[in-house]
């Protein structure tokens, strides 16, 4: 926001330099980007936040500086003279979309005359940076200027039947602004249109066929409030943005629509002539109430550390433009004015008095009383995953909640409903809520391998939204993870966090069918007989219409059913000082045994000194061994507590395995 000093000092009486206004508005919020001169003025750059956009006119400004200098506020009360023929007998206006154009107010001047306008006028825009058109639209952006509402004035000739229609954009419907391009619409814009087509998209930018030219003699001025969702969105899609569509994006005060229009319309009778027609047209939908706001004075003390004297805290309000309620030696109680609507709780008025009351006065050592922060077992669980996968060489990665439907369809384990749909989409064609975060996940790594990154490992802690009988979705917190080191080692990383959140827990394996995993090396996985959740190799298909280039391993797992069995008292085991003994066995077993199967008779035919049972690998010759015939290589680690341990016992160990294996799989060791 660009505020011209001479301007500003119109509505309150600064007897200071401006260096000191500058500070004092940076500390009341109104960061201070810089000021340079303009002729005998200066143009002030002061950053105003999106939830002030009182701020974004000069009126909004010299109210904070009023306040912080205890200064008086002026503000101009217009009271344009109007002549005999009634608004209502040259003009009618219609709302038909009321959830998009909250009100439209529209008031006639007849019998102007469009010229240039006068030098004080022409020097406040060019101060702003602003050029100069001619006098009347001169002053709706003087006026824009001066109290943060954007007016339009249109050619009152120009308006076919002489009506004003206030609805949705039809789709592909098009429309030539005043910078003279041509825009193409959809359902969902708010249009200002005549009896015939399109002359001003609502909020944004008005139209060539009908702006002020020299030629004009009658005009219709607009003020009116367009709901923010609708004007960002309109702005985004088109990339048209104007300082109208800056301002109706962050909300504005509805009360000062009236107040903008009549000060337009004074200014225009002042600047270019004519009758200003008797009355207004006023087109609203009812306003919500204000609701109070409590302030107890002792949370001043007990959030800032200091206290406040009532009297200032109630000056401070007030000068504010809040109404004061009740006020008692405990609390205080206002209405918000109307420009202010982020003032809607306690401790909303505990920043405005901190502001005002000067930062800089709370010393360094004030006493706030703390309490310890307590992490919830699930943050504590989400850690441990961090660390785990962050350990291994995870990266973590970041996607949107709201997918295309085709991703949807890719991959959904969880359920087979119907994915829940966004009717107002961040991105083009994604507008359904994801499933899954395996297809967000496999188009990083298609991104990251379009870079030629070496290594792509990455995983993403983040909430599916499940349809569900109730009105709400499930809202499931699940773990992706995208790999290119392969099966088996994704399926190891996945053990190791079961491992850490509880050492007594183990995975389970079990078979699955996914459209998006190959057949043979993919699986269910279970824990304590709860499912956990996915794991496969994506298939040649899938790489393909995700336009990936290497082998790629997923695996997606529900965080509530890790929260389960996790055990978040740290565990500690003494370390044997006693050295390790292995021992690598082959064994020929029939093609359908799972690894997961044979791995789980190792461990319960092994005994308490089986310290590791590790796959080494897979190998087939159907000439030595058979048809449906394979054989597993593994590896085991022994170790005792107690004492070095000797080849005997480790043999016998072996062959005590080797027997459990035979009786319960057919399996027979190669020599």
């Amino acid at each position: 926001m660009i505020v011209s000093w001479n301007w500003l000092k119109d509505y309150v009486a600064l007897d200071v330099e401006p260096a000191e206004v500058e500070r004092r508005l940076m500390m009341a919020g109104l960061n201070h980007e810089g000021s340079e001169s303009v002729g005998d003025d200066l143009a002030i750059d002061l950053e105003v936040t999106s939830n002030r956009p009182d701020c974004l006119g000069h009126v909004g400004v010299a109210r904070e500086a009023s306040v912080l200098f205890g200064k008086p506020l002026t503000i101009p009360e217009p009271a344009p003279s109007e002549g005999e023929a009634t608004v209502a007998d040259l003009v009618k206006v219609r709302i038909d979309c009321p959830g998009l154009c909250y009100r439209y107010t529209a008031r006639v001047i007849r019998g102007v005359k469009i010229a240039p306008s006068p030098a004080w006028l022409s020097d406040r825009l060019q101060s702003l940076g602003i050029a100069s058109i001619n006098n009347v639209v001169d002053i709706t952006n003087y006026v824009l200027m001066e109290c943060g509402q954007p007016l339009h004035a249109f050619d009152l000739a120009k308006l076919g039947g002489q009506q004003i229609i206030v609805r949705e954009a039809n789709q592909d419907e098009e429309f030539l602004a005043i910078d003279h391009k041509t825009y193409a619409l959809e359902p969902g814009m708010c249009v200002i249109a005549d009896a015939s087509r399109v002359v001003a998209l609502g909020g944004v930018m008005g139209g060539a066929d009908s702006e002020v030219s020299a030629s004009t003699v009658d005009l219709l001025v607009e003020a009116a409030e367009f709901a923010p969702v609708s004007i960002r969105g309109t702005a985004r899609k088109l990339n048209l943005h104007s300082p109208s569509s800056y301002r109706f994006e962050r909300g504005l005060d509805p009360s000062g629509v009236d107040w903008a229009s009549q000060r337009c319309s004074e200014l225009i009778l002042e600047l270019a002539g004519g009758e200003l027609a008797a009355g207004v047209i006023d087109v609203a939908r009812e306003r919500t109430k204000t609701k109070p706001v409590i302030l107890r004075l002792a949370q001043l003390k007990r959030i800032l550390g200091i206290d406040v004297p009532a009297e200032e805290v109630q000056r401070i309000l007030i000068a504010l433009g809040n109404e004061e309620v009740r006020a008692d030696g405990a609390s205080v109680e206002v209405i918000p004015p109307s420009w202010r609507r982020d003032l809607t709780r306690e401790i909303d008025l505990v920043e405005e008095v901190a502001r005002i009351h000067g930062y800089e006065k709370i010393p360094e050592d004030a006493a706030v009383p703390m309490c310890p922060s307590i992490r919830t077992d699930a943050d504590r669980v989400q850690g441990k995953v961090r660390q785990v996968l962050t350990s291994s060489g995870f990266d973590e990665a970041l996607t949107a909640s709201v997918v295309s439907e085709t991703w949807t369809k890719a991959f959904s384990p969880w359920t087979d409903a119907k994915p829940l749909k966004s009717y107002t989409p961040t991105l083009k064609g994604a507008d359904r809520l994801r499933l899954s975060l395996i297809p967000s996940l496999l188009d990083v790594r298609r991104v990251n391998e379009s870079v030629s990154n070496p290594v792509i490992e990455l995983f993403e802690t983040a909430k599916i939204y499940l349809p569900s009988d109730e009105e709400l979705p499930i809202e499931q917190h699940t773990l992706g993870i995208t790999s290119g080191e392969g099966y088996s080692s994704l399926k190891g990383v996945i053990e190791g966090l079961v491992t850490a959140l509880n050492p007594s827990c183990a995975v389970e394996v079990s078979e699955t069918n996914q459209p998006l995993l190959d057949t043979d090396r993919c699986c269910e996985l279970r824990v304590n007989g709860q499912l956990l959740g996915f794991l496969g190799d994506v298939t040649a298909a899938a790489l393909k219409s995700f336009k990936l280039r290497t082998p790629t391993t997923v695996a997606e797992l529900s965080i509530a059913a890790l929260g389960t069995i996790a055990n978040l008292i740290p565990q500690h085991a003494p370390q044997s000082a006693f050295p390790a003994m292995s021992r690598d066995l082959n064994l020929i077993v029939d093609e359908s045994l799972r690894w997961s199967d044979l791995a789980n008779t190792v461990q319960k035919s092994a005994g308490g000194l089986l310290e590791a049972v590790t796959y080494q690998d897979v190998y087939r010759d159907a000439k030595r061994d058979g048809d449906g015939k394979k054989r597993l290589l593994f590896s085991i680690t022994l170790r005792s507590a107690e004492t070095t341990l000797t080849n005997e016992q480790a043999d016998e160990i072996r062959d005590a395995i080797v027997a459990a294996c035979g009786e319960q799989h057919s399996a027979a060791l190669l020599v």
